[in-house]
């Protein structure tokens, strides 16, 4: 078989060495090919070599490259095609092919390598590592020209195998490397008792090692160092939980951490999140829940149900005694008032008087109960009608009243004839009924008994309304002044409802004074309580003490109804007389000293009873429309007032009726009877009593009655003194038809003006009586009781005049025949 072989070869050789009697030029043979590919003779892909005078197979090709990738292990795509001359395109087509069909080879950054060519690389660098203890993938992947990532792929699997040493955050280091670290980071992580963050730890080993090895030492990452802690934990050489990777907790500070809890808890039944969070325990009420079940987690505090328990019967017992209770006071000051606001709602009792609404809680943690809060109302209740009572006497000022600093601003004192809604309620039915019953000429009412008895609404068209019907035949300007008068009251009548409107001000003073255990327990804050308190309190307390006012101002309606009726019938009856004796003033003027006696006197003598009786009337009124109880007074026609005593009542009135009765007290005090006559209408007008003028008609009735009053007077006069004055007036009467008011120091002068009227015999019998008069006077302001002379003329005067007065009683009976 050998010798056959061996023939053939000589033969093979010897046909090649043989020349051809026939040449092919190079494009014959092209050609040639290209006729074979045509007839299908050459079935198979030819490529061209990069000179052109070559044909190459794709598996000759494929052979080749396969052959040069084996022998040097590791080669680019375009060395091969260098090296086979063939075409770029056709090389990287088939070392895909190659790649697929040789799982030993790999392509990778355009060049292919062999398992063998990274087992010789493996083995250089365990060499190396040997030497040097650890090496940094960065250099190999310079040295090597590869990627960092290729380059620890490569590794990875023959860690262990080839390369003896272990591969961390990027370096390679040795066993013996390896052991020593771990065993550094052992001991660091033992001697560790409280959180550390591992980083710092690291940072510390680091520096270590540096200052062990010198200037030739490694630089060890700290991914190195967790790499080797997380393996101590795992396999439990050391004991401890790491929280977020970087936070160590030591398991002997996880049990010194709760044995620390547990004593704080069991010896206070509380402990603050804070305290845990101190010990290092970072979700403090996650910790507790799940270590004590039965405690209930708080804003700031975490508690055990005895407390809540504690608290529950402290607030109970507050309850119970109508009282109140501060809890944050009866909790340790490390409670916040959210805390204690949220033990409330687990306290069961309190939970039930806030459901039966016995309870109220204020500022978080102030729980005051119904009962309590129903006295501070009741007391202050009280405190206001004291007030409305002052201020209906006037000793407290407006301003000094409890009420709302936007009422103050618009605050203007209410007129009398401003009553309360209620007792409009309860007259309006009877005024409708009595109205149609009065006389004709007579007053028909006042202003103030119509807006009592009408409601708001109409307040004003009624009140106007019947102040036209009752100055029927008065002049133009009065009928205005009355229109103003009404719109003015129905504005005074909102402000009098805003009078009854504590400010939560002076609430809030009320309640400090009431309980004095706020302000000594220092509740300095008003939001806390007071003002939440006042506020809450406010709407009762203003509804309770208008359901009082209007209770007394229904009782008091009737009463002040009738009240102003009666005082509306004297004013006109006295107040005619007035203007009837104010006529017999003109007969006197031109005698200016005996004009001012007489204007003196009959203010002393008639206007002030009227003045007097008015003042009275109104004061009562006054403090019956404010709801106080007045007494039943004697009959008002009585009652006298010094000065002062006027002065006084008038500054209780409101506004400007004040002003307006003063001026009436000055003018009673004055010598003019024209100002005082001005100044009574204008405050009987402010008062709503309209009082009539004097007509003809009326003088004439009033003049006869008098007359006739005068008569009867002088035939039963058995005083000779009081006789005179009285048989003066009645000629004044019968001579000027004049009713006339005189003093004895005016009589003389009065008698003067007499004179020319009467025939000389009666003049003489006036003259004689008077003369006889004076001395009887004269001797009777000097008495001497020694003297019995004295006494014995004053008895021969006296006889004189008794003498005497048949013949002047029948000279003015004379006269009123004639």
């Amino acid at each position: 078989m050998d010798d056959e072989l061996l023939e053939l070869q000589r033969q093979f050789e010897f046909a090649q060495q043989a020349k051809s009697s026939i040449r092919l030029s190079d494009r014959n043979v092209v050609e040639l090919v290209q006729k074979l590919q045509q007839l299908q003779i050459i079935d198979f892909e030819l490529l061209h070599t990069a000179s052109g005078k070559e044909y190459i197979t794709l598996d000759q090709l494929r052979n080749e490259m396969v052959t040069e990738v084996k022998r040097l292990g590791r080669i680019s795509v375009i060395d091969l095609a260098d090296v086979t001359g063939v075409d770029l395109y056709y090389v990287e087509k088939l070392a895909q092919s190659i790649i697929t069909d040789h799982g030993e080879l790999m392509l990778t950054q355009g060049e292919i390598v062999t398992e063998s060519y990274w087992d010789s690389i493996a083995e250089e660098i365990n060499e190396r590592l040997q030497e040097c203890s650890q090496i940094a993938l960065t250099e190999l992947a310079a040295q090597l020209n590869v990627g960092l990532d290729l380059i620890a792929s490569v590794l990875e699997p023959r860690l262990g195998t080839i390369v003896k040493g272990r591969l961390e955050g990027g370096q390679l280091y040795t066993p013996a490397y390896v052991a020593r670290v771990s065993a550094m980071v052992r001991g660091a992580a033992r001697g560790i008792t409280v959180p550390t963050n591992l980083t710092v730890l690291w940072s510390s080993l680091q520096n270590l090692l540096q200052e062990m090895d010198g200037a030739s030492g490694v630089a060890v990452d700290g991914s190195f160092f967790q790499s080797l802690f997380n393996g101590l934990v795992k396999g439990g050489e050391i004991s401890g939980s790491v929280r977020a990777g970087v936070h160590w907790t030591p398991a002997v500070f996880a049990v010194a951490q709760k044995e620390s809890v547990d004593s704080f808890f069991s010896q206070n039944s509380f402990i603050s999140y804070d305290v845990l969070q101190k010990l290092g325990i970072p979700q403090p009420v996650q910790f507790l829940q799940s270590r004590y079940p039965e405690g209930k987690p708080l804003v700031t505090t975490f508690v055990h149900p005895s407390m809540i328990e504690m608290l529950d019967a402290a607030t109970e017992d507050a309850l119970e005694r109508g009282s109140w209770s501060d809890s944050l006071s009866l909790l340790p000051s490390s409670f916040t008032p959210q805390d204690a606001s949220k033990m409330l709602f687990l306290c069961q009792s309190v939970q039930l008087a806030l459901k039966s609404n016995k309870a109220h809680i204020f500022g978080d943690f102030y729980v005051l109960s119904s009962s309590f809060m129903k006295d501070i109302c009741d007391c202050t209740v009280k405190e206001l009608e004291t007030l409305a009572v002052s201020r209906s006497l006037g000793t407290v000022k407006p301003g000094d009243l409890p009420i709302a600093n936007e009422v103050k601003a618009g605050y203007d004192s209410s007129r009398l004839s401003v009553s309360s809604e209620m007792a409009s309620d309860s007259g309006s039915n009877k005024h409708a009924d009595k109205g149609p019953k009065k006389k004709k000429g007579k007053a028909t009412g006042n202003a103030l008994a119509n807006q009592s008895e009408s409601g708001a609404d109409n307040q004003e068209h009624t009140s106007t309304k019947s102040k036209k019907s009752q100055r029927k035949g008065k002049d133009t300007s009065s009928q205005t002044s009355d229109s103003k008068q009404g719109s003015r009251k129905e504005s005074l009548k909102m402000k009098e409802d805003n009078l009854s409107s504590p400010s939560e001000e002076w609430i809030m003073e009320k309640i400090t004074a009431l309980v004095p255990d706020f302000e000594e327990q220092g509740i300095d804050d008003p939001e806390t309580i007071l003002r939440p308190l006042a506020n809450k309190l406010r709407p009762t307390i203003i509804n309770t003490w208008m359901e009082k006012r209007k209770a007394l101002f229904k009782d008091n309606a009737e009463r002040m109804k009738q009240l102003l009726d009666n005082l509306q019938k004297k004013l006109d009856e006295s107040f005619l007389n007035m203007q009837l004796y104010e006529k017999a003033l003109e007969l006197f003027e031109d005698d200016q000293s005996t004009s001012v006696v007489l204007h003196r006197h009959l203010l002393r003598t008639v206007a002030a009873p009227m003045v007097d009786m008015l003042l009275h009337d109104l004061d009562e009124h006054n403090k019956l429309k404010n709801g106080v109880e007045v007494q039943e007074s004697p009959n008002s026609e009585s009652i006298s007032f010094s000065p002062g005593d006027r002065a006084a009542i008038s500054k209780s009135f409101p506004g400007a009726l004040a002003n307006k009765a003063l001026a009436v007290v000055e003018a009673l005090e004055g010598k003019r009877v024209e100002t005082f006559m001005s100044s009574f209408r204008a405050v009987t007008e402010e008062s709503g009593l309209p009082l009539k003028k004097l007509d003809k008609k009326l003088e004439r009735t009033l003049l006869h009655s008098y007359r006739k009053e005068l008569t009867s007077q002088v035939s039963a006069e058995t005083d000779p003194v009081s006789l005179l004055p009285k048989v003066v007036s009645l000629l004044y009467v019968q001579v000027y038809h004049k009713a006339l008011q005189a003093p004895g120091r005016a009589i003389s002068v009065a008698i003067s003006q007499l004179t020319d009227k009467l025939d000389e015999t009666a003049c003489k019998i006036i003259a004689d009586y008077q003369a006889a008069a004076v001395t009887l006077l004269t001797l009777s302001a000097t008495p001497d009781d020694e003297d019995s002379c004295a006494s014995n003329r004053i008895l021969t005067t006296r006889e004189i005049l008794e003498s005497q007065m048949p013949a002047l009683k029948s000279l003015v009976s004379g006269a009123s025949r004639s």
